[in-house]
């Protein structure tokens, strides 16, 4: 026998990842339920360029740099001689990340590339592919991709009665939130949470002041390039947290005067000093718009992200719609927000299920008496990996359900009769497009940003205590960081209680929630006609008609304490219906395992003995894609 040593005996093989388009059989099933076969011929090059390049060993250097060179103030806040001067330093990881995403279109692809309805799709799809590659970048990215929507809806409103000088305003700004350029592109901040509270924004203590610039100040400008002026509204105040401080813009809320409510503003991150001295001496050039940072925020995950407190003084600003209409204005970018928390959750998972299957094809294990068998063959470890594997499935269903649903919105007036598998039978008349949108918005995130975490652990512990390690020196296999940033994403956007809160309160909305509870039975009846009322069927629609009679019989007050069991009820009988309408659709063994072990676990049915017998090859079926044992296979392509 020779002992072992820090460079001689054992070395465990590395696991390798593939590109996740052909290697996740879970986002394959998804595209090809939600995509027409015609889109799918045309967007499948690009998905599989796009998932070969976000596992480059150029990004996974990127990543271990913007993770370990942190944002920080130069200066603390100070220049040498003691002066403010608030200059955030990101790092070059973070910088080359950004670009590569904005190079790449992660948020231009929705706007500048034209697939009708589907074009939030095929955008969430590249989403899901980049999140655990882009290190927190799409974060700033979906506080941009919902200020490009919000400005989108104005310039194309005619009763936004925007003047000629605030369309030019609003114009330069959507078009840089739309471009591919990262010379010229913009991200966003959202700016709502302040030290009064979180989700809770009406004791807002943000004031803006029309005060028009004069004569003599009316040079000052926020581009000096393209003469784009600086607004008329005086912004003051302080922001508890900020996640994109090195955004272009922002879109915030502020108060204007007593009683008249919250109002929504744009203001550009900077503008033009022509009295800024540079360190030769010569004028000219840009500083904050009225923002100091105050002090970075020390977070738990998601420490690439450059978050801050920021004090609002004399900040210039544009008024977005009317005053004291600013809620309804974030509502729009909060839709937007919220899918992109969500799909950074199951991204995330996926990844992580990525990389706890590759770990199984090249780990053995003992099992007594000298032998030893390779994890993906070990029956208790595939099960487990099935289980995480039918519960990335659900939530992905009800994900791109949602996303399909708001595809539907953005398109009105541009929808083509060319149908995805799934729209042929479930999507809705437009009357419930929106009323859908407005429940589904809260409900998937609060049920897959929340139980994703959860899933992810069990990835993480898939790899045993490998796993709990942050193995930026191996960065494609750091399942550890994946899971710390994953965890803010059931807080960020309303946490689960004020989402749950939020969709109770839009169900029983005297105006508005009859119609929210109709659009969701339409779904539950066109479910039920596209799967021929099966037994599986009429079980989760008898569960529906149960929880809707509570629902429209009980008060808002006396259901409140039962929001989040309530939302994550209808989140499980639309990932019910979706699953069996898959079945219906695309069948395929490990479907019909993971619809019939969801419907037994969530209580829909108990027939738990035709779960019992399904052994290591439908678990292997589940976890790798087919039904063989031959895992180490790559996937078939789509």
């Amino acid at each position: 026998m020779e002992s072992s040593g820090a460079n001689k005996g054992f070395f465990q093989q590395q696991p390798t990842l593939k590109n996740q388009l052909y290697d996740d059989a879970v986002l394959q099933r998804v595209i090809k339920l939600f995509l027409p076969p015609s889109v799918l011929k045309t967007v499948e090059p690009d998905f599989a360029r796009f998932g070969d390049d976000v596992l480059s060993p150029a990004v996974f250097d990127w990543i271990t740099d913007a993770e370990r060179n942190l944002p920080y103030i130069r200066g603390s806040g100070r220049d040498a001689f003691g002066k403010l001067k608030s200059e955030l330093v990101v790092t070059e990881g973070w910088r080359k990340l950004q670009d590569f995403g904005i190079q790449n279109g992660v948020i231009a692809v929705n706007y500048d590339t034209d697939h009708q309805q589907f074009s939030r799709l095929v955008q969430c799809v590249r989403l899901h592919l980049w999140e655990a590659s882009c290190a927190n970048t799409l974060c700033p990215a979906a506080m941009q991709d919902g200020a490009a929507r919000l400005l989108q809806l104005h310039l194309a409103n005619p009763k936004s009665q925007l003047d000629t000088v605030q369309r030019r305003v609003f114009q330069n700004a959507y078009d840089r939130l739309i471009s591919r350029d990262p010379a010229k592109a913009w991200t966003s901040g959202q700016w709502m949470t302040e030290r009064t509270g979180g989700s809770d924004v009406s004791q807002t203590e943000t004031v803006a002041t029309y005060s028009p610039l004069n004569a003599s100040s009316a040079t000052q400008l926020a581009d000096a390039e393209n003469n784009i002026p600086l607004g008329p509204w005086l912004i003051n105040g302080f922001k508890w947290f900020s996640s994109a401080t090195d955004s272009g813009m922002t879109i915030l809320l502020a108060k204007t005067g007593p009683g008249k409510g919250l109002s929504a503003f744009f203001a550009p991150m900077r503008r033009y000093n022509p009295e800024l001295l540079t360190a030769t001496g010569k004028k000219g050039g840009y500083e904050l718009n009225g923002v100091n940072i105050s002090r970075m925020k020390n977070k738990l995950g998601t420490q690439s992200l450059p978050t801050a407190e920021l004090e609002l003084v004399g900040m210039r600003g544009w008024l977005v719609g009317e005053e004291g209409k600013g809620i309804q204005q974030i509502s729009t970018i909060l839709t937007v927000t919220r899918v992109h928390s969500t799909i950074a959750s199951l991204g995330y998972l996926g990844r992580s299920l990525a990389i706890a299957k590759s770990y199984a094809l090249v780990r053995e294990i003992g099992i007594g008496k000298g032998r030893r068998l390779p994890l993906w063959k070990n029956p208790l470890h595939m099960r487990t990996l099935a289980t995480i594997t039918g519960e990335y499935h659900s939530m992905m269903l009800l994900t791109f359900f949602t996303i399909y649903v708001m595809g539907l919105e953005e398109s009105r007036g541009k929808q083509r009769n060319v149908q995805s598998p799934l729209g042929s039978k479930l999507t809705p008349p437009d009357k419930h497009v929106t009323p859908l949108l407005r429940v589904l918005s809260s409900v998937h995130k609060a049920y897959c940003c929340e139980n994703t975490i959860s899933q992810l652990y069990g990835c993480m512990a898939a790899l045993g205590g490998v796993g709990y390690l942050v193995n930026s020196e191996t960065e494609h296999l750091n399942v550890a960081r994946i899971f710390r940033d994953a965890c803010v994403l059931a807080i960020w956007e309303g946490t689960t209680d004020v989402l749950s809160s939020d969709t109770l309160r839009a169900l029983k909305h005297p105006a508005l929630g009859k119609q929210s509870l109709d659009a969701l039975d339409w779904f539950v009846k066109a479910a039920v006609d596209a799967l021929s009322a099966s037994a599986e069927a009429a079980s989760v629609a008898k569960d529906w008609a149960t929880l809707k009679k509570k629902l429209e019989t009980q008060s808002q007050e006396a259901l409140l304490a039962e929001a989040r069991v309530i939302v994550f009820r209808i989140a499980e009988v639309l990932m019910a219906f979706l699953a069996l309408v898959d079945v219906e659709i695309n069948g395929g063994v490990e479907s019909e395992a993971m619809t019939r072990r969801f419907l037994v676990k969530k209580s829909f049915t108990d027939d738990r003995n035709a779960t019992s017998s399904e052994g290591l090859d439908v678990d292997t079926a589940i976890v790798y894609g087919n039904d063989t044992a031959g895992a180490s296979n790559a996937a078939p392509k789509l």
